[in-house]
């Protein structure tokens, strides 16, 4: 992200330990040098947003365990090198605006540690490798505007976590397979402008996470689907441009979050069912097809009166009078019309008078908060391309993304396109708790100013003002770790990925032990206040509690932290060191590998650490794991870490190691290596029967005399 130019030095690949290239979004140019194919050790190759050109080295992978690669937004031609994925580590494969051709290397199709494959608009051609539909762990598919061909293979069935499928603008051909509907995960699924054919498959009704649906310009046929209830999701149904044929199904008025529907250019006959006044849809188009009959009420207006165009059978509202009836008559239906206009006028301007109303009354709280804009006073901890006014601007309700006990959390996007989190601290009325001398912010800011790590949240600035304070943070796309994992989301969390967001949770909490002087406690620590960033890298967040720690622990005048999290010596005596913290990322790990909230009512009295432990003794590790996990592909890693999270949330503070050990720790899971450590996974375990004991794990001798 600099002025960079000029090529890349021949020799540069050459360095024997490189590891990581970040060079993206600068101006470099010229072929990538051919070394890149020796870089024996590179793992993370991003050079994205450049100029570079040329073909890529045709050993490029073969030589280097490459996990992740984008090199999107270049010039790049050629064919993707057909040993990319040789070190068996590749996750990320990020290829988009360049100019590829060829065919997808059938070698990819073996690529089971694929996560993330981003394709689109190069000039990739021919068939899509069968087991390539199917890779396990892909959960983004993006292969738009492309010349590729063939159909969707039916091994599609094995992709078990993919979310999205992108596949518009190529010349995919034959059915839709039935195969689509064992995607559990499936939110988007996007093939418009290809040569699809054939009818709509029934499995697609079983989709209860799908939320986009284009299939437009196809030559699909048949009849709608029906028995669509599942489809609670579903925002956008794109199916214009096709040969579908049959009646609209009334069940489409069901659907409870549908606010686009395009049905038009297709041969659909019957009525225009009366259910559909029931959406509340953004766009409606039904133009150009077969329907007959009386309109509903609803769309007899003018405003829908480009939503109905080329259905010669319709009548009623801007389609004309219908048959039979004469002008100048006025029956009973005509009375009852006109009554029915006079309400809707009514609701009308009654709808109006409260819009109207609670415009002005964001415009007379905001003004609340730019009082006196000479008094604002900014005090920034980075460089800022905004204002503070800029930020004021976006605190509204509509921007609202999360409340908690300190304050509320809007999501502000300035005028040069970046986002960012702005928390509103409680004003003294509504949370004195949290305002009394100022505690909650000053704690915050003084905290988050001086800390540079990144696994710990930016603060951008704070902004002051006598009747309001706010802090801006850089802006995390995948919200928390807590929503998304005890969310219909949660499938989307593989174990790498979690395994991942442990190591980067304990690496940001090291930091606050170890390398803060004097050291940081968090003292909140908990799923929610870990923040996922849109690579679902974490960055541990909410500092509005923390403490500096001197010589010793020091006692707290009320419980700080949140239920199920909380150290057992803490709950009672109020006492608050870096084991406190310790306890809470146990807690956290056990989440991740068991998928359970902390406290859930299946436990009884119980919290999870309790839970995970008695399930251990009695039914075996195999009830402990959460089910969404691949558990025969991880399950010795996947075992190893729920030890190292029962030996964080041991019950007696001297066995629980600190953030360095477990950092440690996390680091020596390798699944290669488990039979080599299956001893210590043991004694690990029996953790749980130490606790009762009041012993020292064994595991754990060497750092008794913390």
């Amino acid at each position: 992200m600099n002025s960079l130019s000029g090529p890349l030095p021949d020799d540069f690949f050459l360095a024997p330990s490189l590891q990581s290239v970040h060079l993206y979004e600068n101006d470099l140019s010229g072929p990538v040098p051919p070394t890149l194919g020796l870089a024996r050790c590179l793992a993370d190759l991003r050079l994205f947003s450049n100029r570079l050109s040329g073909p890529l080295p045709a050993d490029l992978g073969r030589n280097s365990p490459l996990s992740f690669v984008d090199l999107s937004e270049n010039s790049i031609s050629g064919e993707i090198p057909a040993g990319i994925c040789d070190g068996s580590a590749l996750e990320q494969l990020l290829l988009l605006d360049n100019q590829l051709s060829g065919p997808i290397p059938a070698s990819l199709a073996r690529c089971r540690t694929l996560m993330r494959v981003r394709l689109q608009n190069n000039g990739l051609s021919g068939e899509v490798p069968a087991e390539f539909w199917g890779l396990p762990h892909v959960w983004l598919l993006e292969l738009a505007a492309n010349s590729l061909s063939g159909g969707i293979a039916p091994e599609i069935s094995a992709a078990a976590n993919l979310s999205q499928l992108l596949i518009s603008d190529n010349r995919f051909s034959g059915p839709i397979p039935e195969t689509i509907g064992d995607l559990p995960n499936l939110y988007e699924f996007s093939a418009a402008n290809n040569h699809l054919d054939g009818p709509l498959p029934n499995s697609l009704a079983n989709l209860s996470n799908l939320g986009q649906l284009d299939l437009h310009n196809n030559s699909l046929s048949g009849e709608l689907l029906t028995g669509i209830q599942n489809w609670n999701k579903l925002t956008q149904l794109n199916l214009a441009a096709n040969e579908l044929t049959g009646a609209i199904p009334p069940e489409l008025g069901k659907l409870p979050v549908l606010n686009y529907l395009d049905l038009s250019d297709n041969l659909l006959t019957g009525e225009v069912p009366a259910q559909l006044q029931n959406l509340k849809l953004n766009q409606l188009n039904l133009s150009n097809n077969r329907l007959t009959g009386t309109l509903p009420p609803l769309y007899a207006s003018g405003a829908y009166a480009n939503s109905f165009l080329g259905n010669p059978g319709l009548c009623g509202g801007a389609s004309g009078p219908c048959p039979g009836r004469r002008a100048g008559v006025s029956d009973r239906r005509d009375i009852i019309w006109i009554l029915r206009a006079i309400f809707v006028a009514a609701a009308a301007i009654f709808v109006l008078g409260l819009v109207w109303f609670s415009v002005k009354y964001r415009s007379y709280k905001k003004s609340k908060i730019r009082i006196d804009k000479s008094k604002w006073m900014l005090t920034s901890f980075h460089k800022l391309g905004f204002s503070e006014y800029e930020i004021m601007d976006c605190l509204d309700e509509d921007n609202v993304i999360g409340s908690g006990a300190s304050g509320k959390v809007y999501k502000a996007v300035l005028s040069n396109g970046e986002a960012v989190a702005v928390k509103k601290l409680w004003g003294a009325p509504a949370r004195k708790e949290y305002n009394n001398d100022n505690d909650g912010f000053e704690a915050e800011v003084a905290t988050l100013g001086k800390i540079r790590h990144k696994n710990i949240v930016k603060l951008w600035c704070c902004c002051t003002h006598k009747e309001c304070k706010l802090l801006v943070y850089e802006y995390m796309p995948n919200g928390s770790l807590g929503d998304l994992l005890h969310s219909s989301k949660g499938g989307l969390l593989d174990w790498p990925t979690r395994y991942k967001i442990a190591l980067d949770a304990a690496e940001g909490l090291s930091y606050l032990h170890h390398d803060c002087v004097p050291a940081i406690v968090h003292r909140d620590v908990k799923s929610n206040n870990i923040l996922l960033d849109g690579e679902f890298g974490a960055k541990v967040a909410d500092f509005g509690v923390a403490k500096v720690v001197g010589m010793g622990p020091k006692s707290m005048s009320v419980i700080a932290g949140s239920c199920g999290y909380i150290a057992p010596e803490y709950a009672y005596t109020l006492r608050v060191n870096e084991k406190s913290d310790i306890y809470s990322f146990g807690v956290v790990i056990l989440e991740l590998v068991t998928g359970r909230r902390p406290v859930d009512p299946e436990f009884g009295e119980k919290d999870l650490v309790k839970w995970v432990c008695s399930t251990l003794e009695e039914k075996g590790i195999d009830h402990v794991f959460d089910k969404k996990l691949d558990v025969a592909t991880f399950k010795e890693e996947m075992r190893r870490v729920l030890s190292i999270g029962l030996l964080c949330a041991s019950s007696l503070p001297i066995n629980r190691p600190s953030m360095r050990r477990v950092v440690k720790m996390l680091l020596d899971v390798n699944p290669d290596n488990n039979n080599s450590n299956n001893n210590n996974n043991n004694n690990i375990f029996n953790n749980c029967k130490h606790e009762r004991d009041g012993k020292l794990s064994p595991y754990y001798q060497e750092d008794a005399s913390v």
